[in-house]
């Protein structure tokens, strides 16, 4: 297996390289040459066994250069070594008959990301050393949220790297911020912005592509990598869970083998949704990828229309981890539908980078009408599907994973599509406390986000993730805030280069 660049199709790396570089050195990102398949009897097969198995499948067939036991080992590192408070790592629960819940917060910083971010770092390490790289690796990470903090608790220590993460100063919940700024580790670094996340991810794709800047860390002894979702060793590893969810509702009962499902997915940078076409690329019988976004619908408006606008209002709403205008990962989605036409893709973004806007073709507007439906909510039918949900099945849901609620009941009142459904839950209701509350009817003077979080326990009677009550009495490390003019000189503080 090897990997292309979406702007370069002669350019051909192994999964360990695409890994170690993050992004490609044009500019563009690092897609599997092929699409290796998963058969219906294998996905029987996987729902008998555990999270870590059916991993270790998924991995084989996208890192064809790893041997078994250097998946094996980055896989036990991840997953089994304590980190997640489940044992099956992800949890499926059923909301009604054919409405499941994919819970994929269970790890160490209570969100989704924690399913890839606690891999990446083995998955890293292991390619640094397969690819004979002899500098240290500096991860530079953008995040509108969660990213940030679960690629700062992944690296964490991890020998012959350093981690700095950029974050929208004003553009994330209270209890994300004091995750990021709390964190501890001798090799991190956390920076605010004075700017949304769109800032902060243009910045870093800025300093990753710039050639003077490479010869200077390179200089240094150091190299970059990402662990955005740009980098293929973070998308990797999501698609393993939609792979595991269909297995196990075949293993529960929930579905016949062969049964389309429906997937439901928050989202603003098109990672986790994008994993999910994979996962149906391979075989799994998925039959509508539903894309939900919250005010800032500009994938909404895409994937309805094939005009890609970034020229719009930017919302900072109460599901920030979505509050994105442009969405790197649909580089890759485009350069599958448009044939692997890397100068086709090369023409998109260059038009979107001067223009703020591009149309795709025909073609690839009727594939994306065929594959996809989108949605999105705003912040007040987002708060009333957490009341719903709540109301109707007792259970609780946070800002982002009720988005995903409303979206999808918009889709079944459209459709009538009553097709067995995965909804993606990407955090915990615990890390928006405040918004969560307020949808529930219980807005109070709260001290602060932990009195927040009992209160929280109090109505919905869910525990409160070890991770976060944790943080109670932790002072922030890192307090800084710089223009997003000066990126580049705090990555080059962190490092200490002059």
């Amino acid at each position: 297996m090897y990997y292309q660049s979406t702007r370069n199709s002669d350019l051909r790396v192994s999964s360990a390289e695409a890994i170690v570089s993050g992004i490609s050195k044009d500019g563009g990102l690092f897609v599997p040459s092929e699409i290796p398949s998963v058969s219906l009897e294998e996905l029987k097969r996987l729902g008998e066994v555990g999270y870590t198995e059916r991993a270790q499948a998924v991995f084989s067939k996208f890192l064809t250069d790893f041997t078994a036991d250097e998946i094996k080992n980055c896989i036990e590192s991840a997953y089994s070594s304590g980190s997640f408070e489940t044992e099956n790592v992800m949890e499926l629960k059923e909301l009604e008959r054919g409405v499941n819940i994919l819970e994929l917060w269970h790890g160490p910083t209570c969100a989704f990301k924690d399913m890839a971010l606690q891999i990446l770092p083995h998955l890293l390490t292991t390619s640094v050393k397969k690819a004979g790289v002899d500098k240290k690796v500096c991860i530079l990470v953008a995040t509108s949220g969660d990213t940030g903090k679960a690629a700062l608790e992944g690296f964490k220590d991890a020998p012959g790297t350093e981690i700095l993460v950029f974050y929208p100063e004003n553009g994330v919940s209270a209890m994300q911020k004091l995750q990021m700024t709390t964190q501890e580790g001798k090799n991190v670094g956390v920076c605010a912005i004075k700017g949304n996340f769109d800032d902060a991810q243009t910045g870093v794709k800025k300093i990753f592509t710039d050639p003077e800047v490479a010869k200077v860390l390179s200089d240094n002894g150091i190299m970059f990598s990402s662990a955005n979702s740009i980098n293929w060793g973070r998308l990797a590893p999501q698609i393993v869970y939609y792979v595991s969810s269909y297995a196990q509702l075949v293993h529960d009962g929930k579905i016949a083998l062969g049964d389309e499902i429906n997937i439901v997915v928050p989202t603003g940078n098109f990672g986790n949704i994008l994993a999910a076409y994979y996962a149906k690329l391979m075989g799994v019988p998925v039959k509508k990828l539903i894309c939900a976004s919250n005010s800032n619908n500009v994938l909404t408006d895409f994937l309805r229309t094939g005009v890609y606008d970034r020229n719009r209002r930017f919302y900072t709403t109460i599901s920030p981890s979505m509050d994105i205008l442009v969405s790197s990962n649909l580089e890759r989605l485009l350069w599958h539908l448009c044939g692997k036409d890397s100068e086709y893709i090369s023409g998109l973004f260059a038009e979107l980078s001067k223009c703020g806007r591009f149309e795709a073709s025909e073609d690839i507007k009727k594939a994306l009408k065929e594959l996809f439906s989108a949605d999105f909510c705003t912040e007040d039918e987002t708060k009333a599907a957490i009341a719903e949900v709540n109301k109707k099945y007792g259970y609780t849901v946070d800002t982002h994973t009720a988005v995903a609620v409303g979206a999808y009941k918009k889709y079944v009142q459209a459709t009538g599509d009553k097709t067995t459904a995965v909804i993606a839950s990407t955090a915990s209701p615990y890390k928006f406390p405040a918004a969560v509350l307020e949808a529930l009817g219980a807005k109070g003077d709260y001290r602060d986000e932990f009195e927040m979080a009992d209160k929280l326990c109090e109505i919905s009677g869910m525990k409160i993730p070890r991770a976060l009550s944790e943080l109670k009495n932790k002072k922030p490390r890192f307090t800084g805030s710089v223009e997003k003019s000066e990126m580049l000189e705090a990555v080059y503080s962190l490092l200490k280069i002059k």
